[in-house]
């Protein structure tokens, strides 16, 4: 029989396996290692210049949400910091009970993490080899395959449609020895949907022996998103991925879950689990229960988002088909120099991605916010400059490492 396992050894065991699937590169490089290993992804003016200059910066390059946690999650937080001092396990039942009830799935369906990139890095891990190939989009949240990339298990990016879905068929016929195909619907960085129709298509047509894994970050912002919650329910090789970084404003809080069989769930876990903030858990708990929260912020999403997509494409620039707080923008020259343009007012857009080099992710702000991009915009595009200066740029990592990815 082996030893009984104290809930102390639980733990330290639990954040050395953490740091070795999650928290590898951070632990185990430092200083010039580290950058060495991962290089800046762009030059950037930093935000405080703007400040500096009298310009409150605008930043729509992280799929943040401006908005911040709810007024009730604000609440909860600071009713429970008096309890930081506690691990709080109690509440990490009921809130995981929560959950299970709204997606209709049993507790122990259901396991919470601090965000949802440490179980995506988790689940790449679980089901991917030098032999198990991943398969994802292009483009697409690239945690995944840098994850896969660390372990040298073969990547295999499948172009997107024409209509910006997924294209299951081909992403099913592209290894058949693949160990893991991931589905973000909707898909970052273009905001687009895949159909119901194909994620079943994908699940009946994977092969033998791979997970189907869908990441739902996105999904509360989109009316016509389906989840893939009952596919679990019927013990389905598939496994869900949420957080609460999106729609619910808490980013910077941390706070998200895997959905699926408990058998798959073990497979993630074994690379470790720790106690949840007890600030997300009151935050969490209070968001999921209130019921206009949902549908009133991806409303005043959704039409911020139209307006600006509007505006930009009768002015001859193409943007994805997006229901996210997101989507790719076609500025017709190269990115890097568009957001760099771009935060000589301030104004800091998102990144390009790999075969989309003239492509900027665009993260739907406040009216506001996307009023002083459309400003902005008008006047890059007409060969202006705004007033921070380019000589102090900075380099920072906006990729960050793909094992830490959050965005």
């Amino acid at each position: 029989m082996k030893a009984p396992l104290s809930r102390r050894r639980f733990l330290s065991g639990s954040a050395l396996a953490a740091g070795t699937a999650v928290g590898a590169p951070l632990l185990g490089l430092a200083g010039p290692a580290f950058a060495k290993r991962n290089p800046p992804s762009r030059p950037r003016v930093d935000p405080e210049q703007a400040k500096a200059l009298g310009l409150e910066p605008v930043m729509i390059n992280a799929n943040e949400n401006p908005l911040g946690p709810s007024a009730e999650a604000l609440k909860a937080i600071d009713g429970i910091a008096p309890s930081g001092g506690r691990y709080l396990g109690q509440m990490q039942g009921e809130l995981v009970k929560e959950m299970a009830a709204q997606l209709g799935v049993k507790p122990d369906y259901i396991v919470p993490y601090a965000g949802s990139t440490p179980p995506l890095t988790q689940t790449v891990l679980a089901f991917t080899s030098p032999t198990a190939s991943l398969v994802t989009a292009n483009p697409t949240f690239e945690a995944a395959w840098r994850t896969a990339g660390q372990v040298k298990a073969p990547v295999h990016k499948v172009p997107l449609r024409a209509d910006y879905s997924h294209d299951v068929a081909a992403m099913c016929a592209a290894d058949a020895s693949a160990g893991m195909i991931y589905i973000c619907n909707p898909n970052n960085p273009t905001g687009s949907l895949t159909p119901r129709k194909d994620i079943e298509y994908a699940l009946a047509h994977k092969p033998k022996g791979s997970i189907l894994v869908l990441d739902e970050a996105y999904i509360h912002l989109s009316e016509n998103a389906v989840t893939g919650a009952d596919l679990v329910a019927a013990d389905k090789e598939v496994v869900i991925l949420r957080t609460f970084s999106k729609l619910y404003g808490m980013a910077g809080i941390r706070l998200g879950y895997a959905v699926g069989r408990p058998d798959l769930l073990e497979r993630l876990t074994y690379f470790g689990t720790n106690a949840l903030p007890v600030t997300a858990m009151a935050a969490g708990l209070a968001s999921l229960r209130d019921p206009q929260l949902v549908p009133t912020r991806r409303a005043a999403n959704t039409a911020i988002r139209e307006d600006v997509t509007t505006w930009l494409t009768q002015r001859g620039y193409a943007c994805s088909p997006s229901e996210s707080n997101c989507f790719m923008l076609d500025v017709k020259r190269p990115a890097r120099e568009f957001m760099e343009a771009m935060a000589t007012y301030g104004v800091f857009v998102g990144r390009s991605w790999e075969g989309w080099p003239n492509s900027s992710r665009i993260t739907v702000g406040t009216a506001e916010e996307m009023n002083r991009f459309k400003d902005a915009f008008a006047k890059v595009m007409a060969g202006e400059r705004g007033p921070v200066p380019l000589k102090l740029t900075l380099l920072q990592d906006e990729r960050r490492d793909g094992t830490f990815m959050v965005v």
